[in-house]
């Protein structure tokens, strides 16, 4: 864990895990939260040049997130801090495990398999048999698949579920409106089951069950005599046989 304090501030970077600010005030309700959870890198030129720390304490409508630079050092240490826009930080981290030329290079950190897609796609260009825009389209998936960036479907998917969400009952007056809808659709079909002679009770556990009136068997079961049973036909011809006999 590495630590800075800037003006009346602490922060703590505890890389791949989170970046903290700590308000250094007497006051009850000093300010002390996360700036952003670990989320992925910033590549450029297929080489890593930033951790992004997103999804931090909210702020306003929208959550805390930080930029955090590598650079070369003699130690461990943030050497700077600061917020370029609201809600916005960056952030200088100096290692001394960056400092070699190739530290931050991307293929060498890749597995044989994905070194061997990134290779293809190289080749792929250089035959002319894809575009530029195509051969870092599959960088991309590759740099995905290797865990290194977040897939942009995936976070579309969360916040459009987090959006629709918020957005379905982010009133009161939204609320009422879905409970009205939903009472006149359970009272249609309460009507549609009395059609059709089916009761609703309600058991003890709340749950409805659909029970059938036996007047309602009664009848059917009348109907299905009317419609001719081979067994009454039967019994019909029994007894005009004793009859005759008789």
């Amino acid at each position: 864990m590495c630590n800075i304090i800037s003006d009346r501030y602490k922060y703590e970077f505890c890389p791949f895990h989170n970046i903290t600010q700590h308000e250094q005030s007497f006051r009850w309700n000093a300010y002390s939260g996360i700036l952003g959870i670990w989320n992925e890198w910033e590549i450029v030129n297929n080489t890593f040049v930033a951790m992004w720390m997103r999804g931090g304490d909210s702020c306003g409508a929208k959550n805390r997130q930080t930029k955090v630079l590598l650079s070369c050092g003699s130690a461990n240490k943030l050497a700077q801090v600061s917020e370029p826009s609201t809600c916005m930080y960056s952030v200088t981290f100096e290692t001394p495990l960056v400092c070699h030329p190739h530290s931050l290079l991307v293929y060498p950190t890749l597995r044989e398999t994905l070194q061997g897609e990134w290779d293809e796609a190289e080749q792929a260009l250089h035959d002319e048999l894809i575009t530029e825009q195509g051969y870092n389209k599959t960088l991309k998936e590759i740099f995905q698949e290797a865990g290194y960036l977040r897939d942009t479907k995936e976070k579309e998917t969360k916040q459009d579920s987090k959006s629709s969400a918020k957005s379905e009952f982010d009133t009161l007056e939204s609320c009422k409106e879905e409970y009205q809808k939903l009472s006149e659709e359970v009272q249609r079909l309460r009507a549609l089951l009395s059609q059709h002679r089916i009761l609703v009770s309600i058991d003890q556990d709340n749950s409805p069950t659909a029970t059938t009136p036996p007047s309602a068997v009664t009848v059917k079961e009348k109907e299905t005599h009317l419609r001719g049973d081979t067994g009454l036909r039967s019994d019909g011809l029994n007894s005009q046989r004793d009859q005759t006999d008789h």
